[in-house]
C-alpha cells in the first residue's frame, strides 16, 4: 500500500547499478545539453503544494480545538495568535502567523487505523485491495508537472520518510524519498565522469531491449524514470538539496532538527520548481504520556513550520504555494488511564494556508467537549480538492485506474466552503 523507496518501488533495483557512481557533471554532450536545460530558475507564477504530515495521529485537541473548561481538555491553555483564533499556548511562533493560516475543525473521517488511515488522508480514497490510488503527491505531479519542461529534479519529493505511493498513475509520479538533511540515497558522487556515462549507456541498452520484449507497462515505466534519473544527476538544479548553502540564521530560525531541516528543505524545492513536497514528522501515537510528549515535541514543530510560513511570506511564495498539516486521524477527547489519547477519527482537526486559501479564521466546530462535530463536517475528499482548487486543478478532471475505470480527481471531493474568500 504505501512506498517507503526511491521514486517507487522498483527504482531502488535500478538505482543499485548506479550506486558509487553519481556525480553532478559530465563530459559527453548529452550531459552537457541537460545541464543546460535544465539551469535553475525561479518561476513564481507556478503553484507548488507542501503537506507537513504528522506521522501517528496527533492530538489535535491539544494544538488547534482547545476544551480548557471540559473534563476531557488536559492541561494546556489557549494563547490568542495574529488571526482570530486561539491555538495551545505551546505554539508561540505559530500563533504569530496564524493571520495566515487557518483550521478546519470539523474534519470526520471514517479511517482510525493507522495504515488505512494514512491511505484515505492521502488519496482521498479508503483502501480497495483491487485498485491502488494516487496520493496527494502523484495527483500533483502528473497535474502540474508537465507544464514545467525546465523541471529536473523530481516532481513529488517526500522528506524525511516514504509515503503512499502513485499508484494507476504510474511511476514517474512515485515519491522520490530523501533524507531530511536533503541526502539522496543510492547516488554517491564517488565515480569519474567516463565511468559512469559509460554505466548510464550500457543500462539505457538493457532497458530498451528489454522494454521492446512486450512486457507490459512496468518496463517502460522504469525507462522512463532512468531517463529522468539521468537528467536529474545533471541538473544544476540539484543544489536545492544543498542544504549547508543556507546561512547559520537561516538554520538556526528553522532549527537544527530533522524537521526544521524538513521544513528549509521544502521551502528550497518548491522555490526550485517542485510541485509537492512533502515532509514527514512521526511519533504523534501518543497512547501514554501524551502531554508529556506534546511538550518535548510541539515546540520543535512550532519552530519549523513558523519558519517554513514566514519564509515563503517574506521570499514571495506565499500566494503560490498550499501549506497542509494533516496525520492521519486525530485523538480520543476521553484522557486514558495512561495519560495518553487513543485513535479518534470522528472530530478532529487540520490545518491549511497559502496559495488563496484564506488564513487568520477555523472552519466548522466541536462540540464542548470535542467529542463530535456539531457544523459541517468534512472528509479526505474534501480536504485533498481544497488544495488542488487552491492549486487551479479543475476538479472535473477524470483519470483512469489501470483496468479503465473512470476515477474522479479526489474522490469527488468540494472545497471547503470557509476556506476560500
Amino acid at each position: 500500500m504505501t512506498n517507503f523507496i526511491n521514486w517507487g518501488g522498483s527504482r531502488r533495483h535500478f538505482l543499485s547499478h548506479l550506486a558509487g557512481a553519481a556525480t553532478w557533471a559530465a563530459s559527453s554532450s548529452h550531459f552537457v545539453s541537460a545541464l543546460r536545460a535544465s539551469a535553475p530558475r525561479l518561476q513564481n507564477e507556478e503553484k507548488s503544494a507542501i503537506l507537513l504530515w504528522m506521522g501517528g495521529g496527533p492530538s489535535t485537541i491539544d494544538m488547534w480545538d482547545l476544551k480548557p473548561d471540559a473534563p476531557t481538555g488536559g492541561p494546556f491553555r489557549p494563547i490568542s495568535t495574529t488571526g482570530d483564533i486561539q491555538i495551545c499556548e505551546h505554539l508561540p511562533r505559530l500563533a504569530q502567523q496564524m493571520h495566515r493560516l487557518s483550521v478546519i475543525r470539523s474534519l470526520s473521517t471514517r479511517e482510525a487505523d493507522h495504515q488505512r488511515g494514512l491511505y484515505y488522508m492521502k488519496t482521498g480514497f479508503v483502501p480497495n485491495p483491487s485498485v491502488q490510488h494516487p496520493s496527494y503527491g502523484a495527483v500533483v505531479s502528473h497535474e502540474l508537472a508537465p507544464t514545467r519542461e525546465n523541471l529536473a529534479i523530481p516532481p513529488f519529493v517526500s522528506v524525511g520518510g516514504g509515503s503512499v505511493g502513485a499508484g494507476f498513475l504510474g511511476m514517474s509520479h512515485a515519491p522520490f524519498v530523501v533524507q531530511s538533511n536533503g541526502r539522496v540515497r543510492n547516488l554517491q558522487a564517488n565515480a569519474d565522469r567516463e565511468s559512469l556515462a559509460r554505466r548510464m549507456a550500457a543500462l539505457e541498452l538493457i532497458e530498451t531491449q528489454f522494454a521492446r520484449q512486450n512486457r507490459g507497462r512496468g518496463p517502460l515505466e522504469h525507462g522512463q524514470v532512468l531517463s529522468k534519473t539521468w537528467e536529474f544527476m545533471t541538473s544544476q538544479q540539484m543544489a536545492a538539496f544543498r542544504l549547508d548553502s543556507e546561512s547559520p540564521a537561516v538554520r538556526e530560525r528553522y532549527g537544527n532538527t530533522g524537521f526544521g531541516n524538513g521544513c528549509l528543505l521544502a521551502r528550497r524545492l518548491v522555490e526550485a520548481g517542485v510541485p509537492f513536497v512533502e515532509v514527514n514528522f512521526s511519533g504523534w501515537d501518543t497512547h501514554a504520556n501524551n502531554f508529556t510528549a506534546l511538550e518535548n515535541k510541539l515546540p520543535e514543530m512550532d519552530q519549523a513550520m513558523s519558519a517554513l510560513v514566514e519564509d515563503l511570506a517574506q521570499r514571495g511564495r506565499w500566494e503560490q504555494t498550499a501549506v497542509l498539516w494533516l496525520g492521519e486521524f486525530g485523538r480520543t477527547p476521553r484522557i486514558n488511564g495512561n495519560a495518553g489519547r487513543d485513535h479518534w477519527a470522528t472530530a478532529w482537526s487540520a490545518v491549511a494556508g497559502g496559495a488563496g486559501i484564506q488564513g487568520g479564521t477555523t472552519v466548522g466546530s466541536t462540540n464542548k467537549d470535542g467529542t463530535a462535530v456539531d457544523s459541517e463536517s468534512y472528509g479526505a475528499e474534501d480536504l485533498m480538492a481544497s488544495i488542488l482548487h487552491a492549486l487551479e486543478v479543475p476538479l472535473t478532471t477524470v483519470h483512469k485506474s489501470l483496468s479503465g475505470r473512470p476515477m474522479k480527481i479526489a474522490n469527488g471531493g468540494q472545497p471547503i466552503p470557509g476556506l476560500f474568500s
